[in-house]
């Protein structure tokens, strides 16, 4: 390195900044120092679900205040999957305020023993209380609630509430007001020409003093309602929904009457509506182990990516569980059993991965569980290990029996998701070969051994 010492060599030196770390008061300090018992807080009764309402109910955004009406429309399904309701109603108001109401058997109202308040109190303002713990003494069979908190939490984030039960010829009435009751439970003897009404009204509305919880403004979407309606209905062939949303202007009014005899073949109809399906849609129901299955699909040719929707006790699980695996699994093992006996695969070494079997698949499973083990309070994934093996099993002998009788409807499943097999293949090709070039226009190669870029003879001659 000659001439090095010669000449001047600059060097850019970046200046050196301070960082202070954040200074604490003195107070602060003292007040960490001092930890005891003072500083340990006790949330008596509902205070719980105001202090942090987003364990209760997912969100403090738009999620979680619709999570509100979700909490009061499940209870009315769940008197419906015990067969006590044929007709829930849900009225959204021009103040946001929401009404739903359904002919159940009401909500009990005579004196709890442990409480000494009547149970209609205890249920809306006592933190697990409910009927739906399973066991002898339990209310139902199958449920979607299971913590007895969803109408103590929509009770404490509403500013008022009034529930309305009808049981036994009685009307009973009461308000509440963010958790807390108002007035007295009252109770007044129905006309002779309504005695046989029966079931319950809640109309709750959202607390204005949300800011404290709710981030963004509290107003409900009529459409996003309208889609958890629909699926209920759908789930419960038995039910009818009427949705309705009040408002000034005639011409705004919105309403709607859900109701689907055909339950979740009808489902998966809807879903692929506009698409071109492959075959008719394949259900069956079957009840094993104490575990109610009900499950529907259909392959569409025209649709290069799955749909495949999970629900517990007719609650949505976003985020899966073991009914979804189990599906999944015994999809993805009975067709290539099927592929393999049926010879229509001609290489022996070629196996279908799960992404391959559900290419074009619209499937609903919806399993009813006695003792349903959910992940928190908002529900979105099922965790029973039995489920998974039971759905597994009883998936894999109906579409094997199906499929067996229908070879027709096998081939086109089959060669389907052999052109997705294929189709994987080629574009792994086509990656690996982009990188490889992108690695040669990379790499540090002398001139004349780099990669052509021209078609110029003359130009491209080493």
């Amino acid at each position: 390195l000659q001439g090095v010492s010669n000449r001047r060599i600059r060097c850019n030196v970046m200046p050196v900044r301070a960082f202070t770390a954040p200074t604490i008061s003195g107070d602060a300090v003292r007040q960490q120092e001092e930890y005891g018992s003072n500083q340990i807080q006790v949330l008596e009764g509902l205070d719980a679900v105001r202090k942090r309402p987003g364990m209760y109910i997912g969100s403090t955004g738009s999620r979680g205040l619709h999570h509100l009406v979700n909490e009061i429309l499940d209870n009315a399904i769940d008197e419906a999957q015990a067969g006590f309701a044929s007709r829930i109603e849900v009225v959204l108001y021009p103040d946001n305020s929401v009404r739903i109401t359904d002919d159940g058997r009401g909500i009990p109202t005579d004196l709890h023993p442990a409480t000494q308040k009547s149970s209609l109190e205890t249920v809306l303002t006592v933190l697990h209380a409910g009927g739906k713990f399973g066991g002898s003494s339990s209310g139902y069979s199958v449920s979607g609630g299971l913590h007895g908190v969803g109408l103590s939490v929509v009770n404490a984030l509403s500013e008022t509430l009034e529930v309305k039960v009808w049981r036994n010829g009685m009307e009973h009435t009461q308000k509440y007001s963010r958790g807390k009751p108002v007035t007295k439970l009252v109770s007044r003897k129905l006309p002779a020409d309504m005695e046989d009404l029966r079931g319950t009204c809640i109309h709750f509305w959202p607390d204005k003093e949300g800011k404290s919880f709710f981030t963004s403004e509290i107003e409900y979407d009529y459409n996003t309602i309208a889609g958890r309606v629909r699926e209920l209905a759908f789930l419960n062939p038995k039910v009818t929904i009427a949705l309705e949303k009040e408002h000034s202007n005639p011409e705004k009014r919105l309403s709607n009457e859900y109701s689907y005899a055909g339950g979740l073949s009808e489902y998966v109809a809807w879903l692929n509506q506009d698409k071109k399906p492959l075959h008719e849609v394949v259900a069956f129901r079957k009840e094993a182990d104490g575990i109610l299955i009900d499950l529907a699909l259909q392959w569409c040719s025209d649709a290069y990516s799955d749909t495949l929707l999970g629900y517990a006790n007719s609650i949505r699980t976003v985020d899966g569980g073991t009914h979804i695996d189990g599906v999944k699994a015994s999809l993805t093992r009975t067709l290539n059993n099927l592929g393999k006996k049926s010879k229509v695969f001609k290489e022996k070494d070629i196996i279908l991965s799960g992404e391959h079997v559900r290419e074009g698949l619209a499937c609903v499973i919806s399993v009813k569980v006695s003792n349903p083990e959910f992940e928190g309070q908002t529900k979105t994934r099922l965790g029973n290990p039995e489920v998974r093996k039971v759905v597994d099993h009883s998936v894999q002998e109906f579409l094997t029996e199906y499929l067996e009788l229908h070879p027709d409807v096998l081939h086109a499943v089959l060669a389907k998701s052999l052109n997705a097999l294929k189709a994987a293949l080629a574009a792994k090709k086509s990656r690996e070969l982009v990188r490889q070039k992108s690695g040669l226009r990379s790499s540090s190669l002398p001139g004349k051994l780099a990669e052509c870029s021209s078609r110029n003879p003359e130009e491209s001659g080493i």
